[in-house]
């Protein structure tokens, strides 16, 4: 028989944690065995937990496969807190944020797995935290300023008065940000704008991940050479080009769950 769709995607109640000097508020969530390995989630811009890891299959797929599962919400983000405020949105404390919550759940080691912006924050993670991470997956990781190509402007005055978007990809983020219930625009602009000062701590090539780290990009995604470049520089990494996927619509790849799966195995 088979499962309803609504067995496969339920969302277990979140677990509130305050992080940073600002005190906000991030939902995490957790499935599987407490005693099993675990395996962190953390998602990409406009999106949450739920869309990029339960809506495409990966959170029931490790926790069948035997994996502690720990999602969690980045600031601004699904059922976290969303402040309006630029301040505390940059990559360094979001960084800070996860190893806070892996804190909080007394996580003594732990698989990291990001998309996107997620990913970048990973970057800073592994390295952080690089005898707590033994193994990453890094999916559409961005080489350069996080939403760098956003018109701020564009989506300033598509806020104040619906005023069309012409911007390919501004108006890219904005149908991924409307598509997502409960995103909150001036939330995530703000949250961009953190981003993009975060210019002192690009990714360094010079300064990459020493561990075993899956990169793993789609073969349309703007991103792709640049992630190839990252990996480059990783002594232990490895490649994955995700087939016929570009950068919104790669994490609901089969192909791509199944590599970071097997990955993961080693």
């Amino acid at each position: 028989m088979a499962i309803p769709l609504a067995d496969l995607t339920r969302m277990p109640d979140p677990q509130r944690v305050e992080v940073g000097d600002d005190g906000v508020s991030l939902a995490a969530y957790s499935w599987g065995d407490l005693d099993a390995p675990m395996v962190v989630l953390v998602h990409g811009f406009a999106s949450s937990t739920r869309d990029t890891w339960v809506l495409t299959g990966w959170a029931r797929m490790l926790e069948r496969e035997g994996y502690r599962v720990l999602g969690i919400d980045l600031r601004g983000h699904g059922a976290s807190e969303k402040p309006h405020g630029v301040g505390g949105c940059t990559v360094r404390n979001m960084a800070s944020d996860v190893e806070s919550v892996l804190d909080t759940f007394l996580v003594d080691e732990a698989f990291y797995v990001g998309y996107s912006l997620g990913a970048r924050v990973g970057w800073e993670v592994v390295q952080d935290l690089g005898d707590r991470i033994p193994r990453a997956v890094l999916g559409g990781v961005p080489d350069g300023i996080p939403l760098e190509h956003l018109d701020v402007e564009q989506v300033r005055r598509y806020i104040a008065d619906a005023t069309p978007v012409t911007d390919d990809r501004t108006r890219s983020y904005l149908d991924l940000t409307e598509r997502v219930p409960g995103n909150d625009l001036e939330a995530l602009l703000a949250l961009a704008l953190g981003l993009r000062d975060s210019r002192s701590i690009d990714p360094d090539p010079a300064h990459a991940p020493q561990q075993p780290v899956l990169f793993a990009t789609g073969a349309d995604d703007a991103v792709l050479e640049g992630s190839r470049h990252l990996a480059s520089a990783a002594p232990q990494s490895t490649f994955f080009e995700i087939p016929g996927r570009h950068h919104f619509n790669a994490p609901g790849s089969k192909q791509f769950r199944m590599a970071a799966l097997e990955f993961l195995r080693r």
